[in-house]
């Protein structure tokens, strides 16, 4: 017979998930930090559109290239110390694409930034996973999803408000690097809250807990599949499913506009919803199947129906809704399928998943768009989140067994 864990005070829980959070919410926030400036940055360094964007392909190359080996550096270095490391990569990048003489020195600072990004993920859910107690872990989840979700909405405010107030947008990536040097100052003054404990004596021996074992794990794999699909249907939604369904139903630009707005602060609140949801871990896989059932429910009827803007709108907040009520499930299901002492490792491999989809996404609905093929938008979408229910049904079957629920 197994003895439970004394209770953790509520407190303590609250203040890891908070600072992970935070944490987690500026890595969203500098992934955004320069697209709102494109306008700017065109007009100093005289460079087309297509040049712009290969910014943000530099920034994801290295961030996925870096997310999987990132798992590895936070098994053997600790969670704490790589967390700090990546927040001063965000933040000597800020400072350096603020003060770059010239257009190829950005792709530099574009790299380092990607480097920064790629270790919030094995990161994050390594000190979760290891410090919140069990029934604060759909809460967690809820948190560090939604921090997300904030980051990317604030950072084209944060940057656009300060470069028109001051008249430069090198002041306002300035301010970034200020912003990011005070959340790492915040993390640094927290550091025993977001110290993994060492691992069990004889966690060393579980399969595929050391090394490279956890390759040969099929959930792992699973899982990676799992991050690609999803990465896919989510670029869809941030790419150009809001102008497909402009197209479809005769909605203006104007009110296209408001849709993604719309799904994600929608998606948000389906966070905080499946973070409650989930207090039994047990039921992940149901919640998981049945948020993303009517996100891919949503995208058939967007694709086969015809509907007003009212009705368009109201869609794709029901979207939203369905796939944040399945992102703490979601983040549940990779914990059942670690084995103890791999968090980090796992954790880098299956989210390295969402930068290669979030690569591929973009290209492969362009081209849609552009052969006038606006259905296939939708359609595709639809089917790569019901192939996401099959993945999640997978993984849950390769998962370890879950314990019962404590009471919180």
């Amino acid at each position: 017979m197994s003895t439970l864990a004394a209770p953790v005070p509520l407190r303590e829980d609250a203040t890891t998930i908070g600072v992970v959070s935070i944490a987690h919410g500026i890595s969203h926030f500098c992934q955004l930090i320069v697209p709102p400036l494109f306008p700017w940055l065109a007009a100093s360094f005289a460079v087309n559109n297509t040049q712009l964007g290969l910014l943000m392909s530099v920034f994801f190359v290295f961030s996925c290239v870096g997310q999987a080996a990132a798992g590895f550096v936070v098994d053997r270095y600790g969670a704490q110390r790589v967390l700090m490391g990546g927040l001063a990569l965000f933040a000597i990048a800020a400072a350096g694409l603020a003060a770059s003489p010239s257009f190829p020195v950005l792709f530099v600072f574009m790299a380092m930034a990607g480097l920064g990004n790629c270790v919030f993920h094995p990161v994050d859910f390594s000190i979760l996973n290891d410090r919140v107690s069990a029934p604060r872990l759909g809460h967690a989840y809820a948190a560090h999803g939604l921090s997300g979700n904030l980051g990317w909405a604030l950072a084209p405010l944060f940057v656009v408000g300060i470069t028109t107030a001051s008249g430069s947008w090198r002041i306002a990536l300035a301010s970034v690097a200020l912003l990011v040097l005070a959340v790492l100052l915040m993390v640094w003054l927290q550091r025993e809250r977001v110290t993994v404990r060492a691992a069990h004596k004889g966690a060393g021996h579980a399969e595929g807990s050391s090394g490279f074992g956890f390759l040969r794990l099929a959930a792992v794999w699973s899982c990676f599949a799992f991050f690609f699909v999803y990465s896919l249907a989510l670029g869809g939604v941030q790419t150009f499913a809001p102008a497909a369904a402009g197209k479809l139903h005769g909605v203006d630009a104007e009110r296209v506009a408001i849709f993604l707005s719309t799904y994600m602060v929608c998606a948000g609140i389906g966070m905080v919803l499946g973070g409650y949801l989930v207090r039994d871990p047990r039921r992940c896989i149901r919640i998981a199947a049945a948020g993303f059932a009517i996100a891919a429910t949503v995208a058939l009827m967007m694709a086969l129906g015809h509907w007003s803007p009212a009705v368009v709108l109201a869609l794709f907040g029901i979207m939203g809704l369905g796939s944040g009520i399945a992102g703490p499930s979601r983040d549940l299901l990779v914990k059942q399928a670690t084995p103890a002492g791999a968090t980090g490792r796992v954790y880098g491999v299956v989210y390295s998943g969402l930068d290669v989809g979030t690569m591929l996404a973009a290209v492969f609905f362009g081209m849609l768009m552009d052969a006038g093929n606006y259905r296939g938008v939708w359609l595709a979408m639809a089917a790569s989140l019901g192939v996401l229910i099959l993945t999640a049904v997978n993984v849950r079957r390769n998962a370890r067994p879950m314990a019962a629920p404590v009471a919180a």
